[in-house]
């Protein structure tokens, strides 16, 4: 795993300032702490930090092909570059080193552009075409590695972080008034946008071609609406076998590899996987919690007594919360999700004693593991039962969005199930509505906001879905946002911040293409999920763990913010004018107010601000970002 930034003036043609790269390459440090390396010539150039995990002595970046006409900088990982490298010397090429990067460029070489379809794994690169004048940037199907990149009055830059483009100080940096309406929406910003104008995310499954002339970006993979048609014991085995092959080939490694063991089936499956893999004793690792209903460590517990791991706990009070302060830096723009604390905590444990790490995130949403998956299709089932006559009562927005009455909550079911399953779902998964982000912005802001409406993103993707039934239209919506911007973001900063590389098996792209194609019924039984997950690994764990009932990886953070925290939170929000830059302060007053009187349903949307305010203060350290101009 690693770090890699870029410089091509393509539009000037400007010489690369050595020092400006070397600053924000190097701003990447954590993501790569043992090496770094550069490559210069006019007016492209790239720079690498490295993590050495493959290839420990050959493997430095950037890297070049025979006749150094290809260049690359490379952050991820090819599960499949043994075999690709096999293929590659039958037809010729050279290799100078046994490194996943290399097979990357003689791949280039062969298929240009379509070489991206071959690799199996996680990635984000730079490659470089001298003869052909050209720069290409390709990101994983997932969206599993980040790729940023600002279009400025020269040419581009990019980087594994934010951080790369603002340090860069090659584009002057304003806010982006729309990123914010996606905050308070959506609880984080949905790619390819980013918190600045003129800097974005690459999306997953995509490349971008930059030349002399411009700039156009490409779709490689997509999932498609094929349906499995098999026999009802063939589902378990099929996919308890590429679930093991896949396990397999993420274990490739030239140093020792751990996993994140929460108790949940997801990790415990991994684990279990693994264990039937290696000789040696796995290392664990678990983050647990004071508040027992949000606690998992007893079943983290007992999973690593049954596999025999070398097992390490940590406890996270309410004190080390303020690691957000840091974790701000790590983001670069602001991140609500307050489970990022457990995980960096987690990956602060598991970076003391390895370099890699297997963990289950993804399977939640290839298996419909989430409840609110399960609600939706008893929705479903309700709308297709009550006479539309009936639902017509329920179509406006009902009063009380955030009040915790059984009333308010049955008229937001209501609600929900007359607008149909796209905006039924869309309402229940938005945490401030329109009413509550007018008195959360300023005047200014709603100015510039006037007609934009941030749900139109994901209404495109749910109606672009490759499926006919609601509720796999909702499973790729979330693969496209929600799991890249949300869930993976969160792991890959927190992760890299302790420099540790996180795998994610359950996130293999033939993985999710088997998932998605499954039926519904394989995935959704009876009002619980993971259904053909659980007889997969039923093998290895017992019924009583299969069942649990699942916690999430969360932190009590409303009770926090109540008690422990509330002068910190008081102090993060109005301890300065410069506090709410393009916000309400008294809305933001109210808010809190309402919050700590009792109205938890406030609680996500107070994250929010808090990570905004937290984010500004980044801002601020920055002379070339500004808020003065949406």
């Amino acid at each position: 795993m690693c770090g890699i930034a870029g410089i091509w003036n393509h539009k000037t043609s400007r010489p690369v300032d050595r020092e400006r790269l070397r600053v924000i390459t190097r701003a990447l440090a954590h993501r790569g702490p043992d090496g770094e390396g550069f490559h210069i010539e006019g007016d492209l150039g790239l720079g690498h930090r490295r993590l050495s995990i493959i290839d420990l002595a050959g493997g430095h970046q950037p890297m070049c092909n025979e006749d150094g006409t290809v260049w690359i900088v490379f952050n991820g990982e090819i599960y499949n570059y043994p075999e690709l490298r096999r293929e590659l010397l039958t037809r010729g090429h050279v290799f100078r080193t046994t490194s996943d990067t290399e097979a990357i460029v003689h791949l280039y070489e062969d298929l240009g552009e379509q070489c991206f379809e071959k690799l199996r794994g996680m990635f984000a690169l730079a490659l470089w075409d001298r003869r052909n004048q050209k720069l290409l940037l390709a990101r994983d199907r997932l969206g599993i590695k980040p790729l940023f990149y600002g279009l400025g009055p020269d040419g581009i830059v990019f980087g594994s972080e934010l951080k790369c483009v603002r340090g860069s100080k090659l584009l002057e940096l304003t806010i982006n008034p729309t990123a914010i309406a996606d905050l308070f929406a959506c609880y984080y910003i949905p790619g390819p946008k980013t918190i600045y104008r003129d800097t974005y995310q690459l999306e997953p499954g995509h490349y971008l071609v930059a030349g002399r002339t411009g700039i156009r970006r490409q779709r490689y993979w997509d999932l498609t609406g094929e349906v499995l048609r098999l026999p009802k014991h063939a589902y378990v085995e099929q996919l308890h076998e590429l679930l093991r092959e896949t396990v397999d080939c993420h274990l490739l490694s030239d140093v020792p590899v751990g996993a994140f063991l929460s108790g949940g089936v997801d990790s415990s499956a991994i684990v279990a996987l693994m264990s039937t893999l290696v000789r040696e004793p796995i290392m664990t690792c678990s983050i647990g919690f004071p508040e027992e209903e949000y606690n998992e460590m007893d079943r983290a517990r007992a999973v690593a007594r049954q596999f025999g791991t070398d097992h390490h706990e940590h406890v996270v009070t309410p004190e080390p919360a303020k690691v957000l302060e840091a974790l701000a830096e790590y983001y670069d723009q602001p991140f609500p999700d307050h489970s990022s604390i457990p995980t960096y905590y987690v990956s602060q444990l598991a970076r003391q004693r390895v370099k890699v790490v297997l963990s289950g995130d993804g399977g939640d949403e290839n298996f419909a593991g989430y409840s609110r998956y399960r609600r939706h299709a008893r929705l479903e089932q309700i709308r297709r039962c009550i006479p539309s006559q009936m639902l017509a009562a329920f179509d406006s927005e009902p009063n009380g969005r955030y009040a915790d009455s059984l009333v308010s909550r049955l008229r937001r079911v209501f609600h929900q199930i007359a607008i149909g399953a796209r905006e039924g779902y869309l309402h229940a998964m938005t945490f401030a509505d329109a009413s509550l982000r007018a008195q959360l912005f300023s005047a200014d802001l709603q100015r510039e906001l006037a007609g934009y409406e941030p749900l139109d993103l994901f209404r495109a993707l749910y109606d672009r879905a490759p499926a006919a039934d609601p509720l796999s239209r909702i499973f790729y919506l979330d693969l496209k946002t929600w799991l890249v911007d949300d869930i993976l973001t969160k792991v890959d900063r927190a992760s890299m911040a302790n420099s540790l590389e996180v795998r994610v098996p359950l996130l293999d792209h033939k993985v999710v293409e088997f998932a998605y194609a499954l039926p519904l019924p394989m995935k959704l039984r009876a009002g619980q999920g993971k259904y053909l997950l659980r007889r997969a690994v039923g093998r290895y764990l017992p019924d009583d763990h299969l069942n649990l009932r699942k916690k999430g990886f969360t932190i009590p953070i409303v009770t926090w913010l109540r008690n422990e925290l509330r002068a910190w939170g008081e102090e993060t929000l109005f301890g300065s004018q410069e506090a709410l830059p393009l916000l309400n302060p008294e809305g933001v007053r109210r808010l809190w107010e309402n919050f700590q009187r009792g109205q938890s349903r406030y609680g996500d949307v107070l994250c929010i601000v808090l990570s905004y305010a937290l984010s500004a203060r980044v801002w601020a350290q920055t002379p070339s970002a500004t808020t003065t101009r949406c």
